[in-house]
Order: structure tokens, then C-alpha cells, then sequence
């Protein structure tokens, strides 16, 4: 008996390494196929596919559709654990990268990147709902922080490769997919080999679950996904249309965003840890209005690059919203919230780009203005976040009206 209870807590420790073990190589993954296709895109879509903007503008709102329907993943946990699907999505994206380059048309590179996105948004949803169950309420802000920065630095590297090997060996498009599919492949088989089903702490429904109770975990995801489209669609164009920035300029602004996560993402997991979720949203949105008004005012290109870096640095602060959930949530309800959740998030990825893109055409200081209404919002709700939030006591008005009714 003495033996049981030293071992079991040995045994529990060798599960949680295991497990972050998992999240770190599939997610470094990510980060090596999607750097990929996402840092050769515009050059192979123009010079290989005969792109133009009406093109380019299907092939975006195409990648976001498979984000928008993310909540069939928790229907196919009828048919797989949480695992497995996850691997499986990590081999779907590699597919769908390696075979980008095989099909330089309009309707072949459409249907390469649905192929690609479905695994990344499926991946991406079965993530996040397994760091929430495996990763303990304590350490999961500091892991998170730590796994963010790894992979910034996988993405890093491979973004230098990726350099390297078109600015001076002259390689191919299609081998650059192609090697990167087939090590993505090869890192999906390898995590089906090497780790073995991991227990799960609680059964999951295998439905989907809209909870009166998360409404304000929904409310801060959905402005999150609006702030990522200002910022991936129209903050990148601001510096090529007004600033004359080239491919050159936008690849140092990547390294540098690369660099800047991989440093202080430890930083920001171990800020959320100490301070709490609701302190650490209430700076990233004060952060947001500045910036977003900043954008709209600013006519120095030294200036813009510096918002546009600080702007990348506030996605590591995402980290507090799941933990938030993580706090908030029953364990029963992580994969199908988490699946609801990141089709709300896409929600905003399915109207604001053509509403905001007609804005562009009058003025696209009003674009970021509007951003910093968004932030203004965030920050409202922002404010609604319990010091300590739990079960019970998900928002502000939760824990108020409790302590009204003892």
C-alpha cells in the first residue's frame, strides 16, 4: 500500500510531462507547415496562379469557412478521442501544404487551402480545449506562455529557411510545400507512435453546449476574432499602401514579432499566473485603443512598425482568455464549448473583412477607429471578468448578485 501512494504521484507527473510533451511538438508543427504556406502565399498565388485581388479575396474568406463550422469537430468525438483527432488534423494540414504546390490554378489552390484549413482549424480547436483539460489551473498560464514562445521560435526559424532557401538556392514552390508537408507528416506519425492514449480527466459531451453561464467567455472571443481580422487583413495592408513597404520590409516586421514572442511570451504566461486574468485583458485592451488610434493617425513608417509589432505582442495575452474559461468551466463542457467558442471567434472572420474593406475605400484611418470602438467594447466586458473567477461565479454581475442574495 506505502508503495501505491508513492508511485501514483510519480506516475501523475510522468502523464503531465507526457502531455505537455504533446502539446509543444503538435503545435511546433503547426507552426512549421503553416509558416509555410502562409509566408509563400502571396508570391506563389501571384507569379504561379495568375492571382488577382478578387482571387485573393475568395481564397480568404474560403480558409475561414472551415474556422466558422469548427463546432463539427465535437460530432467526430462520436467516432475519435480528443487525441486522435488532433493528430489527425495535424496530418489533414500537412496534406494540404504539401500539396500546394502540385496545383498552381485558381480552383486547385482554393482547394488545397480548405484541405489545409480544416486541419488547422480543427487542430486548433481540439488544442485548445485539450490544454485547458490537461494542463492544471495553476501552471497552465506559465506552460501556455512557454509552448507560445517555442513555437514562435519554430516559426521563426522556419521563416529563415524558408529565406534562405528562395533568396539564394532558388528552390521551387512546390518543393518548399512539399518538404514541408511531409515533415509535418512525419511529426503527426510520430505523435501517434510515441504517445500512447492519454487518460482523460473527465468525459466529454459529444454535443454541442451554448451555456447561459459563459456568456461573457463568448462575448470576449467573438471581440478577439474582430480584432484579428483589423489586425491580420488591414494592419499589413496600412503598411504596404501608405508606407511603401516591400516584401523585404515585411519579412524583417515578421522576424521581429517572431523574436518579440519568443521572448516575452514566458513573461506574459507568468504575468497572467500572478496577476490574474482579469488585470492582464484590462492592460491588452487600454493597449488595443491606443494602438488602434495611433494607427490611424500615424504618418511616420518608424512609428507604424512599432505599433505593428506592440499590436502582435497583445495576441500573447490570448492566454488569459482560455485560462479564464479554464476557471469558469465544467469539465464535461471543455471540447464542445471550446469547438462553439472558435466558431463564434470566426464569426467576425466572416463579415468584418468586406464591411471594413468598403470603410478602406473612404478613409482607413475610420477602419482603426473603428477598432478602437472594438477595444473600448473588449475592455467593458473586460471589466465584467471576475479577480477570481470559478463556477458560479463567471462574471462580474455573477459574483455581485450572490453576495446580495447571502
Amino acid at each position: 500500500m506505502k508503495h501505491r501512494d508513492k508511485s501514483q504521484p510519480q506516475e501523475s507527473l510522468l502523464q503531465d510531462q507526457r502531455a505537455q510533451q504533446f502539446l509543444l511538438i503538435s503545435a511546433i508543427c503547426v507552426a512549421i507547415t503553416f509558416s509555410v504556406w502562409q509566408a509563400l502565399l502571396n508570391n506563389f498565388s501571384v507569379e504561379l496562379a495568375s492571382f488577382k485581388g478578387t482571387e485573393i479575396g475568395i481564397l480568404q474568406t474560403l480558409r475561414e469557412i472551415p474556422g466558422f463550422l469548427a463546432f463539427g469537430a465535437v460530432f467526430l468525438l462520436l467516432l475519435l478521442k480528443e487525441q486522435y483527432l488532433a493528430v489527425m488534423s495535424l496530418a489533414i494540414l500537412s496534406i494540404g501544404v504539401g500539396l500546394t504546390g502540385f496545383f498552381p490554378t485558381s480552383y486547385g489552390l482554393y482547394a488545397t487551402t480548405i484541405v489545409m484549413s480544416i486541419g488547422f482549424h480543427y487542430f486548433e480547436t481540439i488544442n485548445t480545449s485539450l490544454q485547458i483539460q490537461w494542463l492544471g489551473k495553476k501552471e497552465a498560464p506559465a506552460v501556455m506562455g512557454k509552448i507560445l514562445s517555442k513555437t514562435a521560435m519554430a516559426a521563426l526559424v522556419t521563416f529563415s529557411i524558408i529565406w534562405c532557401a528562395m533568396e539564394f538556392l532558388q528552390v521551387p514552390y512546390w518543393l518548399v510545400y512539399l518538404i514541408a508537408g511531409i515533415l509535418g507528416c512525419a511529426m503527426a506519425s510520430y505523435l501517434f507512435i510515441r504517445f500512447p492514449l492519454l487518460p482523460q480527466k473527465s468525459v466529454q459531451h459529444k454535443h454541442l453546449v451554448l451555456r447561459k453561464r459563459y456568456w461573457l467567455y463568448y462575448a470576449l472571443v467573438f471581440m478577439s476574432g474582430a480584432r484579428r481580422q483589423i489586425f491580420v487583413v488591414f494592419a499589413g495592408f496600412l503598411m504596404v499602401e501608405k508606407f511603401g513597404f516591400s516584401v523585404e520590409n515585411m519579412a524583417m516586421l515578421f522576424i521581429i514579432n517572431q523574436i518579440a514572442t519568443v521572448w516575452l511570451a514566458p513573461k506574459i504566461g507568468r504575468f497572467v499566473g500572478h496577476f490574474g486574468e482579469r488585470n492582464v485583458l484590462l492592460v491588452e485592451y487600454v493597449g488595443l485603443i491606443v494602438v488602434f488610434i495611433a494607427y490611424g493617425l500615424v504618418d511616420n513608417h518608424w512609428v507604424a512598425s512599432s505599433l505593428y509589432v506592440i499590436d502582435n505582442i497583445f495576441f500573447a495575452m490570448a492566454i488569459a482568455t482560455k485560462t479564464y474559461f479554464q476557471k469558469i468551466a465544467s469539465p464535461e463542457d471543455i471540447a464542445s464549448t471550446s469547438g462553439v467558442s472558435f466558431t463564434i471567434n470566426h464569426i467576425a472572420a466572416v463579415i468584418l473583412p468586406v464591411f471594413l474593406g468598403m470603410v478602406w475605400m473612404i478613409s482607413p484611418a475610420f477602419v482603426f477607429y473603428i477598432g478602437a470602438g472594438m477595444a473600448v467594447m473588449s475592455l467593458g466586458l473586460a471589466l465584467l471578468v471576475p479577480h477570481i473567477p470559478k463556477p458560479g461565479y463567471e462574471s462580474l454581475f455573477k459574483s455581485q448578485s450572490r453576495v446580495a442574495s447571502a
